[in-house]
């Protein structure tokens, strides 16, 4: 098995990092052998059971002209039901000719017929199951934007395959927390893959992703790491998910296409287009065939599963499965370069869908705003319990988060709220000017004169003597709670506290006036 994840790697460059590591496990291998040398444990003496040859020869004439008659049937559930059936009249005919017949035994012959008689008619140079030759790729449908109310979608279709994919967008508080040795990073692309037994024609339990779907989507994901944009780039958390509706080989190669449409789809600025072939083969001896974007038979019959990703340019992922030893440099170099062919004409069309990522984010995700505060500001934007940031999130609709740097990114859907909230926190962070005219509301009356708030969280003392013009015996003749009024800020003390004039700012015209204060913060 070899797994891998690249950054747009040439077939060359792969090929000789897979023969590089090969080398190098000779030294773990070597080392296993003394070891198992040295603890010299009994072999266990097994001896494989004798061939029946009578039953592997009844079973050749009774079904194989019909095995290479049904898989010249292309349509896969056609071409089951055939094979089926044929395995039933075997079946009948040596349960009548023996009723004390092994049917497991039966079930195993019949097995390994069609093994050889698919194999032996691939390694002749035959059309294969589907009809095709040895290097061609499945008629491809490709769309994108087909669920319009999701932020991206598409539906990739290779043939019998085919995946519809989502992709939705959110904020970086969205990303996956990850608890690693090393300790906690996060994950702002998440990828996952859903295989339902429907999309294979069976029924089941639907319920958490097993092994396979886990991999599969770790391999796709793997596919499409190398073109996503960095957090600084494009702000977002963005999931992926993957849904096979219908399969017959090659599905994490499907998802690794069809997660590209459906990102570029929603506006995420990926560098390329990315596409997953997978390879097989088939080999006798000496000879062999490798086989472009294998079946699910061509891949339960044959000796490998070569999945490739890529874009244009290069190689980012690759997956190996292997059935047999004897798999030489040689044929691995066929395999890269055939996949290299089949994934560009797979890009092609895909391009002619979709060749960039869309200008526009969808309507429905949300806008990152991006604005930089003070760091001795946070306190003042987050307020006492978390306060004040509670109430701009819930009062203007919108998603805030706050780096300990002092960036702060808002999101929302709507671009007038995300205005709104950039306008209050400017205000929240603003510093009073002394000098400066402010239209502010009367926050408390004292008998010696109001506080006013001039900004959030500022207030400042307007005294009693600097309430009007002519002398003020009581306060509550000329204000009350809760009422705007205009002030000049006359000065700000060592301790901070700001002095304000009502008298002063009504002696300078009204247009002075070019602040206004945001609502109330707690």
């Amino acid at each position: 098995m070899v797994e891998s994840e690249a950054d747009n790697l040439t077939e060359e460059e792969m090929l000789s990092a897979v023969v590089y590591g090969h080398d190098q496990q000779q030294v773990v291998i070597k080392a296993i052998n003394e070891f198992a040398a040295e603890v010299a444990t009994p072999a266990w003496d097994w001896v494989a059971p004798e061939e029946n040859t009578t039953l592997n020869n009844r079973i050749a004439e009774l079904a194989e002209a019909k095995l290479v008659e049904a898989y010249q049937i292309t349509e896969k559930m056609a071409r089951y039901d055939r094979i089926h059936a044929i395995a039933a009249e075997v079946n009948d005919v040596l349960l009548a000719e023996d009723p004390e017949a092994n049917t497991k035994e039966i079930h195993t012959i019949f097995h390994d017929l069609e093994k050889t008689v698919v194999r032996r008619s691939i390694i002749a140079g035959n059309p294969r199951i589907d009809g095709r030759e040895k290097d061609m790729v499945r008629a491809l449908d490709v769309r994108t934007g087909v669920l319009p109310r999701t932020h991206g979608s598409s539906l990739f279709t290779r043939g019998e395959t085919q995946a519809i994919v989502t992709a939705t967008l959110g904020t970086q508080r969205d990303a996956q927390i990850i608890d690693e040795l090393t300790g906690e990073r996060k994950d702002h692309f998440l990828l996952h893959y859903n295989f339902p037994p429907y999309c294979v024609g069976e029924t089941g339990f639907v319920g958490s992703p097993k092994r396979r779907e886990i991999g599969h989507g770790k391999l796709a994901k793997r596919g499409i790491a190398a073109v996503m944009p960095s957090v600084e780039e494009f702000p977002y958390t963005v999931r992926v998910v993957s849904e096979i509706t219908e399969s017959n080989g090659s599905s994490s190669m499907a998802s690794v296409c069809g997660t590209s449409l459906a990102l570029m789809d929603a506006g995420v600025p990926i560098k390329s287009s990315v596409a997953g072939i997978a390879m097989g083969l088939v080999k006798e001896g000496d000879d062999f065939v490798v086989l472009s974007d294998i079946l699910g038979d061509e891949d339960h019959l044959g000796d490998m599963d070569f999945k490739v990703a890529g874009t244009n340019t290069g190689i980012t992922a690759l997956q190996m499965d292997i059935k047999i030893e004897g798999i030489t440099k040689e044929i691995m170099q066929i395999a890269l370069n055939q996949a290299q062919g089949a994934r560009k004409h797979i890009l092609s069309v895909m391009d002619e869908a979709i060749s960039g990522a869309r200008e526009e984010i969808s309507e429905f995700a949300p806008r990152i705003h991006t604005m930089k505060i003070s760091a001795d500001k946070i306190k003042d934007v987050i307020g006492k319990g978390g306060a004040v940031i509670r109430q701009l999130t819930e009062e203007t609709g919108t998603t805030i988060e706050i780096e300990d740097d002092g960036t702060i990114k808002i999101a929302a859907t709507d671009g007038d709220q995300a205005k709104d909230a950039i306008a209050r926190i400017e205000a929240i962070t603003a510093e009073v000017e002394v000098g400066k005219i402010y239209t502010g509301k009367v926050a408390r009356l004292a008998d010696f004169g109001a506080f006013v708030t001039v900004l959030p969280g500022k207030d400042g003392l307007v005294h009693i003597s600097q309430i009007a013009q002519e002398r003020v015996e009581k306060v509550t003749d000329y204000l009350k709670e809760g009422q705007e009024v205009q002030v000049k800020v006359l000065e700000i003390d060592r301790q901070g506290r700001v002095r304000l004039s009502m008298k002063e700012a009504v002696e300078q015209p009204a247009e002075a006036a070019n602040e206004k204060a945001a609502p109330d913060a707690e």
